[in-house]
């Protein structure tokens, strides 16, 4: 081993040991590799860990880590591997006779150093960790060099070859990306690229490619890693899916190692990472197991990130935990969740083009925008599908693994059936599905096992099937990321059973990550409770019911209020409309528009001048006993803030004199989606964290009628999310929800309906899509300025219209000619078009600055 000309630079962080780093060119095996070395201050013995960066990049990539570790009391080598950086040699994707060989070199260099402690000569005491390529040399240098004495693999690969050829598929998409990223295949080894120009051209994986991953990946010495191992692995990772951290704690925990499995948000598909939270996890594992530090608490053994919760001690929104002292596996607590019968027969297109799409690599966490077509990003091209539906599920289920299926399958032709399979989310009312984590399964069904039962394992994932949606089963002849047969063919699918999905019964949400969201207004609702008690006494004779009514939750006619001491200014004037069951209206219109005034009206607060309400065909005085069929939640109420969210809820029910049997405090809690901070006092909640806590009460006694006043007022962008799925779950049983918000872009998602006012009148009242128009341009946006050759080529696409350039470059207004925004987006996506948002060019907005503009004028 040849030691290159070495620098040496001080750094330190604010407070922290200062860190010394020295760079310099290794030959640890025959070609140079460019290191740096980095080391705390003080004389004593230190554990050393080599940090692997991933594909693509170099060890300038994990310098943050490496100075950090550094300054906890490691020696830390980090080193560019063969290909990249500024290291030689040709990529051979983690090689034992070559990046393997260099990690062993490495392993001696260290070894040498003074500062290093050893376990015997020759022999240091190290650890190993990096993400994506260098954690799978992580893990070959556990199983080929037995000085190695922890690791702790991020996001990687078990078997490499089973990655890029699942089920005998070739995924040709993250294959190409692979190669581009690793400079050409001009860069590989040569036996790897001829390799990949082969698999490229037949579509088809051969013999000799598979034996040629998989002699380079891990599992090839799968009963010689030995180690402590804390496996990291993405949840948003269509890469490396979450099996290969199965296979990984199969295998090295029946070695007799400890094994710790971590799902965390992020992936090679985007996300959040969780570095700060994955750093420190890996640093206590070190502790652990290379420090012998044992009081060091290195996490549960099994751990996966959900979104949502709240810190304990702020109220903070933020991601949480749930964890399982023993590892569940994929199919730990399955369930049977029956769907529908009969055989589903659908084509493999010649060229299998246009392909259906579901995660896009390369377009990274900017293409999940492209929910705005209703339709998210996932698309299923007419007659190219199969699909079977579930019922709608009586109570919400938790995913966490991977579900199976049992199916025949018939290809024409004696043909090989290559299928795509994927679970959805479907929402109550059908409008929107939703793909967890944008994951698809490939199956490749060879003539031999087709006329026979076979079992297919779908995607592993971490998700929540709400009470009220519907699990989809599609199969797709085919999928963007992979390549399926060029030929035609016809496959006919019958189901053989029901859809079994593990629910990891031992797996727990922490108690100090409860779901997120909550405050709000309680206090309105004892506010709203006192005024029908103290209005009581002075009822009016009311009008007798209309019959006509008995089943429209609400008829407004001819309303008018005027305000205090005026006798001509008026809040509101002659307002009429009516809301059917079901629906999800949006109220809308500029401050002093009426709004406020007549969901108080509405709601028995204050009286009108004229006109008439009516709820279920009664008419509304101050309490009016048909109230009781309403819930409301009126922005700036408060709660008692020594009381926990609990004891607000009870004291609230009893204010209105009910019966606690008639609360279905429950139901109403499962709704909104609350946890354990009911127990914790309000005082210590955030404002999201009310908000959820509010919403919460006015749906106590589960209302026909719920009436929300800005019910996303101080939350986040993904609790406004979660407050947007509670109404439409909500009107989804039947039930009616009025919303009167300033978000428009919320209410265009979550609202079915809409009244739009002005000046106390109604300016327009109808569906959604009514006032919004159908609309035939598409605002387009993209990553990169959009040249002119590529709007014309876009334009000159099947059923477009035309294609222009926005005023900056970055986006295109597309007028659609026949074309849908599904057809539009998958052309866009083979244009390499670098798509990060796709939507309707008139948006509620557009529509409701139109209508007030002409109100006024």
């Amino acid at each position: 081993m040849l030691v290159g000309g070495g620098t040496w630079t001080a750094v330190a962080d604010d407070g922290s040991p200062a860190v010394q780093r020295e760079d310099r060119t290794l030959r640890p095996g025959g070609v140079e590799i460019d290191t740096s070395y980095f080391y705390g201050e003080g004389s004593g013995k230190r554990p050393a860990v080599l940090i692997g960066h991933g594909f693509g990049g170099s060890k300038n990539d994990v310098r943050a880590q490496a100075e950090k570790l550094a300054a906890d009391g490691y020696a830390v080598l980090t080193w560019s591997a063969r290909g990249f950086g500024k290291s030689g040699g040709a990529i051979s994707l983690n090689d034992p006779e070559a990046e393997v060989k260099d990690v062993s070199g490495l392993i001696d260099w260290l070894a040498a150093r003074p500062e290093v402690q050893l376990d015997a000569d020759g022999d240091p005491r190290v650890g190993l960790t990096g993400a994506s390529y260098g954690g799978a040399v992580s893990l070959l240098a556990a199983g080929y060099d037995e000085r190695v004495d922890a690791i702790a693999p991020v996001i990687t690969y078990w078997n490499l070859a089973d990655a890029l050829f699942p089920d005998g598929v070739f995924k040709k998409l993250w294959a190409g990306i692979f190669v581009t990223s690793g400079g050409g295949c001009e860069k590989f080894e040569k036996r790897l690229c001829e390799m990949y120009e082969r698999v490229a051209v037949s579509g088809k994986p051969d013999p000799a490619a598979i034996e040629l991953l998989t002699e380079r990946s891990p599992s090839a010495v799968a009963d010689r890693i030995k180690v402590p191992s804390l496996i990291l692995q993405g949840q948003s990772d269509s890469l490396f899916p979450l099996g290969h951290a199965d296979a990984m704690q199969k295998a090295i925990s029946a070695n007799g190692a400890p094994v710790s499995v971590d799902w965390i948000s992020g992936g090679h598909d985007g996300g959040d990472n969780e570095t700060p939270r994955v750093e420190g996890r890996v640093g206590a594992w070190f502790d652990r197991y290379l420090k012998e530090e044992t009081g060091t608490d290195t996490g549960p053994a099994f751990r996966v990130t959900r979104t949502g919760g709240i810190d304990s001690t702020d109220g903070a929104a933020l991601k949480r935990g749930a964890s399982s002292d023993t590892y569940p596996g994929l199919r730990s607590g399955g369930r049977e969740i029956a769907l529908g019968e009969g055989t589903k027969t659908f084509r493999n297109p010649a060229g299998s083009a246009p392909p259906a799409i579901s995660a896009v690599p390369g377009l990274g966490g900017g293409i999940s925008q492209l929910s705005s077509l209703g339709v998210g990003l996932s698309l299923d091209f007419p007659g190219q599908f199969g699909r079977f539906d579930s019922a709608p599920l009586d109570t919400s289920v938790r995913v966490t693994g991977t579900p199976t299926v049992r199916v025949t399958v018939k290809a024409t032709e004696g043909r090989d059936a290559v299928l795509f399979g994927k679970v959805y989310d479907v929402s109550p009312d059908g409008r929107q599905q939703r793909l967890p984590s944008q994951l698809v399964a490939p199956y490749r069904i060879t003539p031999d096992q087709q006329g026979k039962p076979v079992e297919l394992a779908l995607p592993a994932v971490d998700h929540e099937f709400d009470a009220g949606h519907r699990m989809r089963l599609v199969l797709s002849a085919t999928d963007l990321g992979y390549a399926s047969p060029a030929e035609p063919a016809t496959y006919a699918v019958t189901l053989d059973g029901p859809l079994t999905v593990p629910t990891a019964p031992a797996v727990r949400t922490a108690a100090a990550a409860l779901p997120w969201w909550t405050w709000g207004l309680p206090a309105a609702a004892l506010v709203i409770a006192a005024a029908l008690l103290l209005t009581a006494r002075r009822r009016t004779a009311t009008p007798a019911p209309d019959p006509a009514l008995t089943d429209v939750p609400l008829q407004i006619t001819g309303l008018s209020k005027k305000y205090a001491k005026s006798v001509d200014r008026y809040a509101v004037r002659e307002l009429s409309f009516r809301v059917e069951k079901g629906q999800v209206l949006g109220l809308l219109g500029p401050n002093g528009a009426g709004k406020t005034t007549t969901l108080r009206m509405l709601m028995g607060l204050i009286t009108p001048d004229e006109g008439e309400i009516r709820v279920f065909g009664q008419a509304i005085r101050p309490g009016a006993p048909v109230l009781s069929r309403v819930g409301a939640f009126v922005e700036g109420a408060g709660f008692l803030p020594h009381l926990s969210g609990r004891a607000n809820l009870d004291l609230y029910w009893q204010a209105t004199g009910r019966p606690a049997e008639d609360a279905h405090i429950d139901e109403a809690l499962e709704i909104a989606g609350l946890g354990d901070a009911l127990a914790r006092a309000v005082r210590t909640y955030s404002q999201g964290m009310r908000q959820r806590l509010a919403i919460a009460q006015a749906m106590l006694g589960m209302p026909d009628l719920l009436i929300l006043d800005e019910p996303t007022n101080g939350l986040d962008p993904p609790q406004i999310r979660e407050m947007r799925d509670v109404m439409i779950r909500y009107a989804a049983g039947g039930r009616t929800v009025i919303v009167s918000s300033h978000l428009l872009s919320e209410v265009e998602q979550s609202c079915t309906h809409l009244v739009v006012m002005d000046r106390g009148r109604l300016v327009q009242a109808g569906p959604v899509a009514e006032i919004t128009g159908s609309g035939d341009m598409i605002l387009v946006t993209t990553a990169e300025e959009v040249s002119e050759p590529l709007a014309e080529k876009v334009a000159a696409l099947p059923g477009i219209g035309s294609a222009v350039r926005t005023d900056d470059g970055r986006g295109l207004l597309v007028r659609l000619d026949g074309a849908t925004p599904s057809r539009l987006v998958a052309d866009l996506v083979r244009l390499d078009v670098p798509v990060t948002g796709v939507g309707p060019h008139r948006r509620l907005e557009d529509a409701f600055l139109t209508l007030i503009s002409g109100g006024a004028a």
